[in-house]
């Protein structure tokens, strides 16, 4: 596969999905750019935002197995992962294998799981394969789980652990759309998920995976990542900063983002562009910024912009 024939591929997903998901086509951007980094998705917004529905049409567009787990706070972990049940005909134990064993994993309100349900998830988002009773299963080369959480509400939630919250290449913040986008949205109806073509291949998207990886970052590129990554760490706002996980996490965006744009190398905008959702769910704000009123993204930029970028 060509950078242009990736470049075509990527078009036609976007506008299959931005048939049924109106006005949100950063957000768009965003998912298909992390799929593409191979990496998983936390989107967090208000209910009614299309959250589900977005992963829904991601499935549909890429040609992905789709599963979908609602998280509750009686969710155990064999609900997740599946358990070995005795077979009386076999005199075995056998594997039923949970709704993880798929492609693309939506993990709705991830967070209202409790803690010991989420850490099943931490093996399967790193290493792409899970162990249940001492045996480890392998889960595809495309597992990707996208998870969302409401802001709003709280009771009745358990917040991400750090260890977590890491694993997540973005974090993207969904809005309402605009007036406009809303209108359309009215006009056009209830959405088909049926409808949308199967644009991309599992076949395509490996090899869109391959050549995602043998994308140029100048080792000016890779410098300013690790200067970005390690400002975070000195700075009096923040108490804990990004790990190195983050610094290749970017580094794999950025390579993302350059071959969805039809470039065969990275740019210091395709940093700057990635920094704050790839960084605003892996850093731990200082007393000094919370008493101030200051979010992660107020504190991320202030560093963004203090940082000289190459040239």
């Amino acid at each position: 596969m060509t950078l242009e024939e990736f470049r075509d591929l990527a078009t036609q997903v976007r506008t299959s999905i931005g048939g049924v998901i109106r006005g949100q086509e950063a957000l768009i951007d965003a998912v298909l750019t992390a799929v593409f980094a191979h990496g998983h998705v936390l989107l967090e917004g208000p209910p009614g935002t299309a959250k589900t529905l977005l992963a829904q049409s991601l499935g549909r567009a890429v040609a992905l197995q789709f599963g979908r787990v609602q998280f509750t706070p009686d969710l155990m972990p064999g609900d997740v992962l599946g358990v070995n049940l005795f077979n009386f005909q076999t005199n075995a134990f056998t594997l039923t294998k949970g709704p993880i064993f798929t492609d693309l994993l939506l993990a709705d309100e991830i967070n209202r799981a409790p803690p010991k349900t989420q850490a099943a998830l931490l093996q399967a988002m790193n290493e792409r394969e899970v162990t249940i009773d001492g045996v480890t299963h392998p889960l595809g080369a495309n597992f990707t789980v996208i998870a969302t959480q409401n802001p709003i509400e709280s009771h009745g939630t358990y917040p991400l652990p750090e260890a977590q919250l890491d694993r997540f290449l973005f974090k993207l913040i969904v809005d309402f759309p605009d007036k406009a986008a809303e209108v359309a949205i009215l006009q056009a109806g209830t959405p088909r998920i049926s409808e949308i073509p199967q644009v991309l291949t599992a076949e395509a998207l490996a090899e869109g995976h391959a050549l995602i990886q043998s994308i140029r970052l100048d080792e000016t590129i890779l410098t300013y990542i690790v200067d970005l990554i390690r400002a975070t760490r000195v700075d009096a706002e923040v108490l804990h900063g990004a790990s190195t996980r983050a610094a290749t996490a970017l580094a794999g965006a950025v390579r993302a983002r350059a071959a969805l744009d039809g470039r065969d190398y990275g740019l210091p905008d395709d940093v700057q562009r990635l920094f704050v959702p790839t960084l605003r769910h892996r850093i731990v704000l200082g007393p000094t910024a919370e008493i101030e009123g200051r979010s992660a993204d107020d504190v991320l930029t202030t560093i963004l912009n203090r940082q000289d970028a190459p040239r």
